[in-house]
């Protein structure tokens, strides 16, 4: 009854396996193997690794439950902490956990739990079973060649193979699994001393930036800052690249598994190992705390704690939560506020580059302006001092008083709740009608614009395309800009 109870802790598959990737990783291993075999109901699942391995005493002590005492000292590089976490997992997923492991130098050695079992013992008997299954011998056989290593099998895949599933759900699953694995464990893979190479059935996973690390497009990506009365826990903020500054493809990779606005906020790590993404601690200002939302979805922070403080931050077996101290929560809180403001300016403003030399020349004003009303409220007009809007106006004669209408009706009914509605609908920011615009059209509103700049504001024609060339949206289009004025 214990372990049909534990077996609804909340793992998914994916959660389970980087959980018995963590013992691989404890053990030293430089290559782990996941495979997913597909034999309908008699599909396995295996989690091989060149690790230290185990003796015979060691693997029985691994395999019971509780196999170490969470409040006990454990060596730094250490990712576990109740000694649950292989059988807890292994068990969420599968009726039958094998382990065969070997010790350079040494014997193999063998032991499996079977939960079908265990139901039929009489008594308070929980026995282990030595070997695998029969049948099951060339599944946890160990490579040659390696001198030591571990194997975990998982069969009777009771909670992945369910009544309908099909070889085609199965590639679903191994998808959310690679992705979960190349977030979770982006600062354990690669080729440098400690890191390992982890492939998911025979194809390499590629790490998971979630920081876009060197990326010259950032707005922000800080110092490490060490924490003021515990300076083992290192923070580091970070603002992605606006939309406009990436490439597509880049731009749907930095997502994430979960899509922009669910991976902004806080990125707990453990011995480079992600815990958690953990939005934003519950932390906020006013008495409201702070929501993941469209305007800090590029704000992400990276923070690492030791596992020596595995209890001050409630990290829980499933390795999934953590809640910072009441005492550092004051900081944390100084830092999000930070990483969310520039995030903010970057996802309303979008941030451009200013190539070397440029410094001094400007692009037209925003044609949009945000003003804050005494009330607190926000309302949004259209800029008056903008070089179009002027030269229209001292061309207009008559008809100034009937456009200043016109302008004045626009920005009352700017359909901000629509906009708000179709964004958290779409998960993404409505685009501009400027993207789809035809050359000829652009080409018309960009010649409206140089003949203002030109004739309005007497700049030369040079002078006038170079402005045009750092103004949204026309900065995107050189080789229109080019041909203006000739």
């Amino acid at each position: 009854m214990l372990l049909e109870s534990l077996r609804g802790l909340g793992y998914t598959t994916a959660t389970a396996i980087a959980d018995i990737i963590d013992n691989s990783v404890s053990a030293g291993a430089c290559n782990v193997d996941v495979r997913f075999e597909w034999a309908g109901s008699d599909s396995w699942v295996r989690v091989s690794d060149d690790g230290c391995g185990m003796t015979d005493a060691e693997l029985e002590k691994a395999m019971q439950l509780g196999a170490s005492d969470p409040r006990h000292a454990r060596r730094s590089d250490d990712l576990g902490r109740f000694g649950m976490g292989l059988k807890t997992a292994s068990f969420s997923q599968a009726r039958v956990l094998t382990v065969c492991s070997r010790r350079a130098g040494g014997e193999a050695t063998c032991l499996r739990w079977d939960l079908d079992v265990l139901e039929t013992i009489v008594g308070g008997d929980w026995p282990m079973i030595e070997g695998p299954r029969p049948g099951s011998e060339a599944r946890v056989a160990l490579s040659d060649g390696y001198a030591s290593g571990t194997v975990v099998l998982w069969e009777g895949l009771d909670r992945i193979v369910t009544s309908g599933f099909t070889s085609d759900d199965l590639f679903d699953v191994l998808e959310m699994v690679e992705g979960h694995l190349a977030m979770v464990f982006h600062r354990l893979m690669g080729t440098a001393s400690g890191q390992i190479d982890l492939r998911l059935n025979g194809k390499r996973v590629k790490p998971w930036d979630p920081f876009l690390t060197g990326n010259l497009a950032k707005r922000l990506e800080s110092l490490e800052y060490a924490l003021i009365g515990a300076p083992e826990v290192k923070v580091q903020l970070n603002v992605l690249p606006h939309k406009d500054m990436m490439e597509t493809s880049e731009f749907e990779a930095a997502a994430g598994p979960e899509g922009w606005t669910s991976q902004q906020g806080f990125y707990i790590y453990r011995n480079k190992r992600l815990l958690a993404v953990s939005g934003w601690l519950r932390l906020g200002e006013r008495g409201r705390q702070w929501s993941r939302d469209e305007a800090h979805r590029l704000a992400r922070i990276r923070l690492d704690i030791p596992n020596t403080m595995d209890s001050e931050w409630n990290i829980n077996v499933l390795k999934s939560t953590a809640s910072p101290p009441v005492r550092l929560r004051p900081q944390l809180l100084r830092l999000a506020k930070e990483a969310r403001e520039v995030a903010r300016n970057v996802y309303a403003f979008r941030g451009r580059l200013i190539s070397e030399g440029s410094k001094g020349k400007e692009g037209l004003p925003d044609i949009w302006e945000a003003i804050k009303k005494p009330s607190g409220a926000t309302a949004y007009r259209l800029s008056r001092q903008h070089d179009l809007y002027r030269s229209v106006m001292d061309r207009a004669g008559p008809l100034a008083k009937d456009i200043e209408a016109l302008i004045r009706l626009v920005e009352g009914t700017v359909p901000v709740q629509r906009i708000w509605l179709d964004t958290a609908e779409d998960d993404e920011p409505p685009v501009s009608s400027f993207d789809d615009e035809p050359d000829p059209a652009l080409v018309e509103m960009m010649e409206a614009m140089f003949d203002a700049l030109v004739h309005g504001c007497g700049l030369s024609e040079a002078e006038a395309r170079e402005r045009l060339s750092r103004t949204r949206p026309f900065d995107k289009r050189p080789d229109l800009i080019a041909g203006l004025g000739e």
